[in-house]
């Protein structure tokens, strides 16, 4: 049987990789113009961030959603 790979771009990837990767590719100002949440905009970090976040559903939800769009355009460009 074949294997079958999902089509979930976010299928083994952690928070914390997801954080690192935006972090580092937009940084905390323009992560915080894009995705409205405090804990972007106020003293942000890794570790604060991963904090509320594993909190609050909602706001993962626009991160990961935000992610997952980010890399359609990353694909887009190549």
């Amino acid at each position: 049987m074949a294997d079958i790979k999902s089509k979930d771009p976010l299928e083994g990837v952690t928070l914390k990789m997801i954080l690192t990767d935006l972090e580092q590719w937009y940084g905390w100002r323009l992560l915080g113009e894009n995705i409205t949440i405090r804990c972007f905009m106020n003293d942000p970090s890794i570790s604060s961030s991963l904090k509320f976040l594993r909190k609050t559903p909602w706001a993962r939800k626009k991160v990961e959603d935000f992610y997952r769009n980010a890399l359609r355009q990353r694909n887009l460009k190549k």
